[in-house]
């Protein structure tokens, strides 16, 4: 059954040497329209990442100020929670199905770089299950909650690591055997993969992922999706900000650290 953010109707390692990634360049998407041609390469895995530091940062903070009366919010924090969760795992699974059996194949030096990253996937895997129950038990008893943001915290920094690996060791490389013209790795993969999979819902995965990011990127990422996607964002970036505006206000909190504002390094 789909994952969806938002209520639905019922029912219905080792160190590998590389480059840095050259941001400049032709349209990995199509032929450039402007004069000052703008590459976001692997922007679905980009992001995620992007999107997870996000949540990271502000729901242990959401669930410590829920208050024993709020079982509407609860149940909203434990929506995001469990939606958030959905994604890694689609995120993972683009990984581990679709993109790592070919970087394997045309960079064989990283093979077990990506055996790590594959074996640490199934074990973040099993971690975010376990906070998973213990966030659900906090929606509803607030009593646990600072134990529990506690346990977000720690799975934060835990993922940190496995994130900092991928975009310092891998990208870099990816970035020289990948051609600017291949869909490996962008948005549109990622919102194919999730369709196909039965996963979270366009709407809500796109809304998600932008939330944060600088509009003229959002544009460019657009332009990417097909046409359909395109005519109804606006309407899903309104519906998306106003459902989670009671977790944390109708900016979204804004990014902690800067790295929602650019996706390039």
């Amino acid at each position: 059954m789909p994952i969806h953010l938002l209520p639905q109707p019922a029912p219905s390692v080792p160190a590998q040497a590389g480059s840095g990634v050259d941001s400049r360049g032709a349209d990995a998407y199509g032929p450039a329209t402007d004069e000052e041609p703008f590459t976001v390469r692997f922007a679905g895995l980009r992001l995620v990442h992007a999107a997870l530091r996000r949540d990271l940062a502000r729901l242990p903070n959401a669930l410590r100020l829920l208050q024993p009366d709020e079982e509407d919010k609860g149940e909203a924090l434990l929506r995001h929670w469990t939606f958030m969760t959905a994604m890694l795992t689609c995120h993972h699974e683009q990984q581990d199905t679709r993109i790592w059996p070919i970087v394997r194949r045309f960079a064989p030096e990283l093979r077990l770089l990506l055996n790590w990253l594959e074996a640490d996937h199934h074990n973040l895997d099993h971690s975010f299950t376990r906070v998973t129950t213990l966030v659900r038990i906090a929606s509803r008893d607030t009593g646990s909650a600072w134990p529990v943001a506690y346990a977000m915290e720690d799975l934060a920094a835990r993922l940190e690591t496995h994130l900092r690996i991928e975009e310092r060791q891998l990208l870099p490389r990816m970035d020289r055997v990948v051609t600017d013209s291949s869909r490996l790795g962008g948005l549109g993969e990622l919102l194919d993969l999730l369709r196909s999979a039965d996963g979270p819902g366009t709407a809500d995965a796109l809304a998600w992922l932008l939330d944060g990011v600088d509009p003229a990127q959002v544009e460019r990422l657009l332009a990417e999706c097909d046409d359909d996607v395109a005519r109804n964002w606006p309407h899903w970036q309104a519906t998306y900000q106003r459902c989670t505006a009671p977790l944390w206000g109708p900016t979204g909190g804004g990014a902690t650290d800067g790295s929602l504002g650019s996706l390039v390094d």
